[in-house]
């Protein structure tokens, strides 16, 4: 760790800034110091893992380390299947939480009447289309950043991404994400276990300091800007929650957290704002008791990922001994063998005919190979790859058995889904919507939301979020398959009556992720079932054809038979009716 006591944080204070802003900077560079000491085991366990599973965040974590670009990461790192593993843990996260083939989540009034007005549902649904346009365009950069988030979640356990309005010279508007490296980041909780506040160590160079610090900038940067240099300086950024926070005033003191930029270097306020919401949402995948940051899944098989680090050099030794043996020779045999193929070695016999020359044992390389698969297995799960590769293993599955098993991956995944969708997803959906107000880009509020104040709440449709539901689907089609039985052991098909699958196999639809496109209205579906009773009525009508045709023939016989006889009168126990003369 870095000593900060060369800044001279207690003694020097530029004259050029007021007292306030000499207090900021010295309550910032204080709490830095303190920061860096209650997080400093974590970094070194954090830059363990980085040297087994994500080399590129070597040398990452404490303040002043320097890499240079280009630098040599990967020489400590001898398997790579811890690595793998984290790659498709970050797949599989993104693909089940934050696909982007598909709305993720929706909106929804938190009152349950204002749904039932069809221009509040209109907005919400408008909304959130907006919401995805703007996150998914070119200039947010959201999908990359938010790969980084799962990736650094399944490394580090601590996963973060800054989401603030875009800085464009042109003038676009819109919305701009930023994945924060753990190293640069420290976090504190508020006193219920939310993370309110953080301070982002970063670096910049005189020229990227001028772009972003116009009017503020450090005099002590002008040199190296007036020479074009790349040297990067440090600098600061602490949002907290804002202590003299007035809700009516329009400045600075209105927003709830505040906002400070602090060069290190000249110890100078560049930059004082504020934010309506926390601008940081920060995620844990698992937390220990009295810590702030998280746990990861790879922090869980460090052992595993150091023990096949391990194995895999042994296992190349022993592989470059059985490729390349060590020879053995008797002390007046043959010394210089040629190994050359199709050289000639002449001595390597003895007179009895055996061999002079023999291998060194490597030992029995099955058994670790056998060792190295139970450490693979180990990693494999934790990082939640086996659970994916139920599906691929079994194919041919019928629908009822592939909705079990996504019952299934829907249990053993909610305390992961949870806590994401608490700590991360739902914090980004509020900042996202409020930077997207500021910047007038959401669709006009409707009067009686607007009335209502416009609460929401966040209704997830991913597809983990599916997979939770499956349940309900699993438990209804496993009553219909036993009732099924009873009707063919009965002969009553009126046990079926208690099910109404018109409400059931729409919401089945839903969970298994069917577009509501390839879905039939209420009015269409009404229209089949009229079609369809009408053929079934001229069907009937067409197979009791042949029956009134030999009914009409046989009235017709008789007709002609008894002349007296009207045709299709009734006959008595007596005979047929005369009828009135």
């Amino acid at each position: 760790m870095a000593d900060l006591s060369g800044y001279n944080i207690l003694q020097y204070v530029p004259s050029l800034q007021d007292k306030r802003a000499q207090e900021i900077v010295m309550d910032t560079m204080i709490e830095f110091r303190e920061a860096q000491t209650w997080r400093a085991t974590t970094a070194a366990q954090w830059e363990e893992i980085a040297s087994l599973i994500l080399p590129n965040y070597r040398n990452t974590f404490f303040f002043g380390n320097y890499n240079f670009p280009g630098q040599k990461k990967t020489q400590l790192q001898l398997d790579s299947n811890g690595q793998l593993a984290l790659h498709r843990f970050t797949a599989i996260l993104d693909s089940l939480l934050t696909p982007r083939n598909m709305f993720w989540h929706g909106l929804e009034a938190e009152k349950d009447y204002l749904m039932k007005d069809r221009a509040v549902r209109v907005y919400y649904e408008q909304a959130v289309k907006r919401l995805f346009k703007e996150r998914y365009k070119s200039t947010a950069n959201f999908t990359s950043q938010n790969q980084q988030v799962w990736q650094m979640l399944g490394a580090f356990g601590t996963g973060s991404i800054f989401v603030d309005a875009l800085f464009s010279e042109t003038g676009e508007r819109g919305l701009r994400y930023k994945a924060l490296p753990p190293g640069q980041l420290y976090i504190k909780e508020n006193h219920q276990g939310q993370v309110d506040s953080f301070i982002r160590w970063f670096r910049m160079t005189a020229r990227q300091a001028k772009q972003m610090f116009p009017e503020s900038f450090p005099a002590v940067l002008q040199a190296a800007l007036d020479r074009k240099s790349q040297t990067p300086f440090n600098f600061l950024h602490r949002v907290c929650p804002r202590s003299d926070y007035q809700p009516n005033n329009r400045g600075r003191r209105g927003k709830p957290w505040a906002s400070y930029y602090i060069c290190i270097e000249s110890e100078t306020l560049l930059r004082e704002g504020g934010y309506n919401t926390f601008p940081l949402p920060c995620s844990r995948y698992e937390q220990a008791p009295d810590e702030v940051y998280g746990r990861s899944p790879a922090m869980m098989v460090l052992p595993a990922l150091k023990t096949l680090n391990a194995q895999k050099g042994i296992f190349l030794k022993q592989g470059h001994r059985a490729s390349d043996p060590v020879l053995l020779t008797a002390d007046d045999g043959l010394m210089d063998v040629n190994r050359t193929p199709g050289a000639v070695n002449r001595g390597g016999w003895s007179m009895d005919g055996h061999a002079l020359v023999g291998v060194l044992p490597t030992g029995n390389i099955a058994i670790n190979e056998k060792m190295m698969d139970e450490e693979k297995s180990l990693i494999a799960d934790v990082f939640l790859v086996t659970l994916f590769q139920i599906m691929t293993e079994t194919p041919q599955m019928t629908a009822t058995e592939v909705i079990e098993r996504t019952n299934e991956k829907g249990i053993l995944l909610a305390p992961t889904v949870g806590r994401q969708q608490s700590e991360y997803l739902g914090p980004l959906i509020d900042r996202e919507l409020d930077v997207l107000s500021q910047l007038r880009l959401l669709p006009e509020m409707p009067g009686l939301l607007r009335e209502a104040k416009g609460h929401y709440s966040t209704v997830y449709t991913s597809p983990i979020s599916r997979a939770m539901r499956a349940q309900e689907a699993a438990g209804f089609i496993r009553t219909v398959e036993t009732v099924k039985e009873l009707v063919n052991i009965t002969g009553d098909p009126s046990l079926l009556d208690p099910f109404n699958f018109d409400v059931a196999v729409p919401a089945i639809a839903d969970i298994q992720a069917v577009p509501a496109s390839w879905m039939s209205t209420d009015g269409e579906v009404l229209t089949k079932r009229q079609n369809r009773a009408k053929m079934q009525q001229q069907q009937a009508a067409i197979q009791a054809m042949p029956a009134q045709a030999a009914m009409l023939k046989a009235q017709a016989t008789v007709q002609k038979n008894e002349p007296g006889v009207a045709p299709g009168a009734n006959q008595g126990l007596g005979g047929p009716l005369k009828g009135a003369a």
